[in-house]
């Protein structure tokens, strides 16, 4: 009885919890959290000193004692720790001014396809453990369906590609399941490593990661442009050890990109041998569906159509479908008990 009483005071939130950002729906209010997943941390002091957008724009530019991380890899929590205490952050600004002894809130999380049950544990301890009183898990593609609104319940194949910053996840979805799937390591993050190699090995410039994945997002694409972009590309001289600029051009960028472009368009193919004919029929029928914010690449979209015969739209808002995902199934409770998880403070 008091259980139900004081669940009528506690916030529900969805959380995105991703490689490069998290994102937190709160029910009745929205999106109310969208920052980067990273920290700063003090090592002498083992301090949190940021969290969020305050801590990327010190990546790189710190000094020895202060340490900036991403906290996780691949969508996997690598440093629970630090984990733990950037999610008290984020639940702390998004239930502020609430009694939160009365009211731990309900969560429900996305996480990825190719996840163990220990990595699983691993991501509802760091969320009870940061002020939870409930936790569901969920995986990140089927909310991102759920948030593009594709027909997750209906007996019709759904092919949807939610490509982030650390995974690329592709499942063919039905009757609010995953069908078949393959979940890479191949995606943005792999892109900006590509960006950085390139830089080493054909200019001779040692490049930060985050100036490569303003290269990305400036001049970056998958199929050649109708006009060529141009933009400045700032590192250290592997031989001088000097600050150098160069200017790079958008077939420079892809040509880098290229290899590991192909792996993700390979994946989708296997994915695709590996489902039962009559849901190719339905996804040859209905089209591929692109999520997360490293499909916006430009012309990715059209490399992945010209490459599977496939017709392939973006979902709108790429960035935010996983959360909104989630928040629609905070909503939907039906829904919600047929694809989640559900794991209790014990």
């Amino acid at each position: 009885m008091f259980k139900n009483f004081f669940s009528k005071f506690r916030s529900e939130l969805g959380i995105d919890l991703g490689t490069a950002n998290t994102l937190i729906y709160n029910k009745g209010r929205g999106i109310v959290i969208n920052e980067p997943t990273v920290v700063a941390v003090n090592t002498r002091t083992e301090q949190i000193l940021a969290v969020g957008n305050e801590a990327k724009e010190m990546l790189g530019k710190t000094p020895p004692h202060i340490l900036t991380s991403k906290p996780l890899v691949s969508g996997i929590i690598s440093d629970f720790e630090v984990t733990e205490k950037m999610l008290r952050y984020f639940l702390d600004k998004t239930t502020e001014g609430r009694n939160k002894f009365l009211s731990r809130p309900r969560v429900i999380i996305g996480a990825p396809l190719e996840i163990t049950e220990v990595e699983t544990k691993a991501i509802s301890d760091a969320v009870l453990n940061a002020g939870a009183g409930e936790v569901l898990v969920v995986k990140e593609a089927m909310a991102a369906a759920i948030g593009s609104r594709m027909p997750v319940r209906e007996p019709v194949g759904n092919l949807i590609v939610e490509m982030g910053g650390g995974t690329c996840e592709i499942a063919v979805i039905s009757l609010s399941g995953v069908v078949t799937w393959k979940s890479s390591k191949v995606a943005g993050d792999e892109l900006n490593r590509n960006i950085i190699q390139f830089a080493r090995d054909s200019c001779n410039l040692f490049l930060g990661e985050k100036q490569a994945e303003e290269i990305k997002i400036k001049i970056g694409s998958a199929m050649e442009l109708a006009e060529e972009l141009q933009f400045p590309m700032r590192g250290r001289d592997v031989v001088t050890g000097l600050p150098r600029e160069i200017m790079i051009n958008d077939s420079q960028i892809r040509e880098a990109m290229l290899k590991s472009l192909r792996v993700i368009v390979d994946n989708i193919k296997n994915v695709l041998e590996n489902t039962p004919p009559e849901l190719v029929a339905d996804i040859h029928e209905r089209g591929i569906l692109l999520s997360g914010g490293s499909s916006l690449l430009r012309g990715f979209s059209s490399l992945v159509a010209r490459a599977l015969q496939i017709p392939v739209r973006v979902a709108d808002d790429p960035l935010t479908g996983v959360v909104r995902g989630l928040g629609m199934l905070l909503d939907d409770q039906e829904l919600n008990d047929e694809v989640s998880e559900k794991l209790e403070k014990a």
